[in-house]
């Protein structure tokens, strides 16, 4: 069952009606949202939002919380009016029993953040991403807008955040897996380039685990909540 799928059933039940829910986007199988947005049309207003998020958690299983419901334009759409999308990975070479389920665990001695940081600067200097994306995809274009890319340690725990007005599927995890081969010393930041500007698929690295991937923003015009 989708986490799409179980929002549906509880939320048809509580409004009495069958809700058909529209999500933000999609992930891969294994990457977690620590922030996604929905939206779902209702027949009738409802009175109580903030009482209609509370039923709705009291009904899903401890792995999926709704923060809020809110009222938007008629109009308004989750995925085509997102303005950006933010991910994060999270990578770090300590066992820890509270982490396991959202960081990946791989030995990092050795690892030059610095010199990933600076393949990073370069992902931003670009807009067609081909090398980076999952093959044979219905989407009509591989054109992203990526706005900042960059790894930051916290504690054990290293962090690559990027955004983008949009993403391909698949696209961060093989970018992660192409940073390590930089900084691991088996790519040159010449060699990054090359990898982009080829636009394809073979050239870049093996797309690192799911489970270290998280959706963590997405943005929207102000106005599409500016209800008269």
């Amino acid at each position: 069952m989708s986490i799409q799928q179980c929002i549906e059933e509880k939320l048809s039940l509580l409004q009495r009606q069958t809700v058909n829910v529209v999500g933000a986007g999609r992930t891969d199988a294994g990457v977690h949202a620590r922030m996604m947005a929905a939206h779902f049309d209702s027949e009738q207003p409802i009175d109580d939002l903030a009482g209609l998020t509370a039923k709705l958690n009291l009904l899903l299983p401890y792995d999926i919380a709704i923060e809020r419901i809110i009222q938007v334009k008629e109009n308004a759409h989750a995925r085509f009016d997102a303005l950006s999308r933010t991910y994060q990975y999270y990578v770090s070479d300590r066992k820890s029993a509270f982490n396991h389920e959202w960081v990946c665990r791989m030995p990092l001695q050795g690892m030059d953040f610095t010199q990933m940081n600076r393949a990073c600067h370069i992902l931003t200097e670009y807009t067609d991403f081909t090398s980076f994306s999952k093959l044979h995809t219905d989407v009509k274009t591989n054109i992203c807008l990526i706005e900042s890319a960059e790894w930051q340690q916290e504690g054990s725990i290293w962090i690559f955040t990027i955004k983008a007005d949009r993403f391909l599927r698949n696209m961060v995890r093989a970018i992660v897996g192409t940073l390590f081969e930089v900084g691991r010393g088996k790519c040159s930041l010449d060699g990054f380039r090359q990898i982009i500007e080829a636009r394809n698929r073979c050239n870049a690295g093996t797309s690192v685990s799911a489970k270290g991937l998280a959706l963590v923003d997405i943005t929207y015009p102000e106005e599409l909540f500016d209800i008269v």
